[in-house]
């Protein structure tokens, strides 16, 4: 039973059928020269794989691979070109699942969010160019980041193909219940990012060091990041910490054959939340 419940929580289903990894690897802003090292040490770890050979070669259907949609690339022309730079970048034929980052629109070939650069949102026609990627085969699944509860809302009003996945800041000090059932009620998974806070990046906050989480990871001999990613997934979505430490990645993906109990679980009901990205990030 307990193997059973381990694989189970291996990955989520999404609403395409396919499977997305339960656990996966962030790569925002690690330092040049050393993401691809994170990304082999991931990997040699189980991450969406079976095994790596020596010689680094792997079946590509055992990978998941996700990309996104710049703020600058959504006018509804440029959404295929964006995608086809993308694939070349990484020398791949399709990506697992394609996310518009942002729901925020900039002149295009800009990189930040001057407000001399803000554009206004063209959301469906967005959408409608994401939708012919996934009929295409390019993109095995399309989805939104960074999308609020009435942004989402929005769009599955006029989304032929639903979103697969929203993928948001969402940790145990910001734990997003309203936006979480929605996706549940929808069928669109929710995936974390951020959900150990961001730890040493601009992004503020000392989530590991919170007392409740700190008091759980001594009773359960596990450290606060591994009962924080922990928490994740047994809220029933994926968690993509990231790290391009060898033995923090391999921390991170000891999660599966332990649980919290329910009386430690319901603890994290009672902390005070606070969004760490900046609001004015984050649109309503």
């Amino acid at each position: 039973m307990a193997r059973e419940s381990e694989r189970e929580c291996l990955c989520f289903d999404l609403n395409t059928g396919a499977k997305v990894p339960s656990v996966g690897l962030g790569t925002w802003k690690a330092p040049p020269g050393v993401v691809g090292q994170a990304v082999v040490e991931a990997v040699k770890i189980g991450m969406a794989l079976k095994e790596l050979f020596s010689t680094g070669d792997v079946d590509r259907n055992e990978m998941f691979i996700t990309s996104k949609l710049w703020c600058s690339d959504q006018a509804p022309e440029d959404v295929s070109k964006a995608l086809t730079r993308s694939l070349q970048d990484l020398q791949l034929d399709y990506v697992d699942l394609y996310l518009i980052h942002w729901p925020v629109r900039t002149i295009s070939g800009t990189r930040g969010f001057a407000p001399e650069d803000m554009v206004p949102l063209c959301l469906p026609e967005t959408w409608t160019a994401m939708e012919g990627l996934y009929a295409s085969g390019q993109a095995r699944a399309i989805g939104v980041s960074n999308f609020s509860t009435k942004k989402l809302q929005d769009l599955l009003k006029y989304a032929k193909v639903p979103p697969a996945v929203n993928q948001v800041e969402c940790h145990p000090v910001w734990q997003q219940p309203a936006l979480h059932n929605l996706c549940k009620s929808t069928g669109v998974h929710l995936s974390a990012y951020s959900p150990l806070g961001s730890p040493g990046s601009w992004v503020k906050g000392e989530i590991l060091k919170e007392p409740v989480l700190v008091e759980i990871a001594k009773k359960l001999n596990k450290s606060p990041a591994q009962v924080a990613l922990r928490w994740g997934i047994q809220m029933g979505h994926s968690v993509l910490p990231k790290s391009v430490n060898a033995s923090r990645i391999r921390e991170n993906f000891d999660l599966f054959s332990w649980s919290i109990p329910p009386e430690l679980f319901a603890k994290f009901s009672g902390l005070h939340q606070q969004r760490l990205l900046p609001r004015e990030l984050c649109s309503p």
